[in-house]
């Protein structure tokens, strides 16, 4: 029988608990994100999120994707110089989010001196909201007009009442958070520099 070798090491390799902890606030590099520096948020107890426009990528405060598979590899990295040289060397300086088959429709005209580039996703989302909003404000003229008719008696026109007002909150608080989110990426370019000058 052949005889092993035994060799003791006293350093051990990294384990899953030796990973770097993440915590709200922490500026973070995701390459399968994009290129950028992003802030993470709490989402709940064990869970943190970056917000890109009106999508929330979930992780783990090991770094890694918020899914049932535990053994995926680290998604997060910290916000340093080092971190930074090691994803433009290991991705060419190609961000992992943007394939060659990305398809960029320009609707700006040659005179534009800033673009933002928004998703065909995100505009969908703003485009059905103020769809939805205008679907809302249609009924409730329809309703104020069968109001003034007197085309429904006063009971139920209290109870629609009740209703178009609950429904009216939502939609302006809804509305006002895409206003905001809008306001925010505007806040980058000159329009938004221009009301607090």
């Amino acid at each position: 029988m052949a005889k092993s070798i035994c060799t003791t090491s006293t350093t051990q390799a990294p384990t899953n608990s030796t990973l770097a902890a993440f915590k709200a606030g922490d500026s973070v590099l995701c390459p399968s994100v994009g290129n950028g520096t992003y802030k993470l948020f709490n989402k709940s107890k064990d869970c943190l999120t970056i917000n890109i426009g009106n999508v929330e990528c979930l992780y783990r405060a090991d770094g890694r994707a918020y899914h049932d598979d535990c053994y995926v590899l680290p998604s997060l990295f910290h916000d340093t110089k080092d971190n930074r040289q090691a994803i433009a060397t290991l991705y060419s300086g190609i961000p992992t989010s943007q394939s060659s088959q990305r398809t960029v429709i320009d609707t700006t005209e040659a005179d534009d001196k800033e673009v933002i580039l928004i998703s065909a996703f995100d505009l969908s989302d703003i485009a059905c909201d103020i769809e939805s909003a205008a679907i809302v404000i249609s009924d409730i003229g329809s309703l104020l007009g069968l109001i003034h008719y007197e085309k429904i008696d006063t009971h139920t026109a209290i109870s629609m009442a009740r209703l178009t007002h609950d429904a009216t909150v939502t939609w302006y608080d809804l509305l006002q958070r895409q206003v905001n989110s809008i306001k925010e990426t505007l806040a980058m370019t000159r329009y938004g520099k221009e009301g607090k000058q």
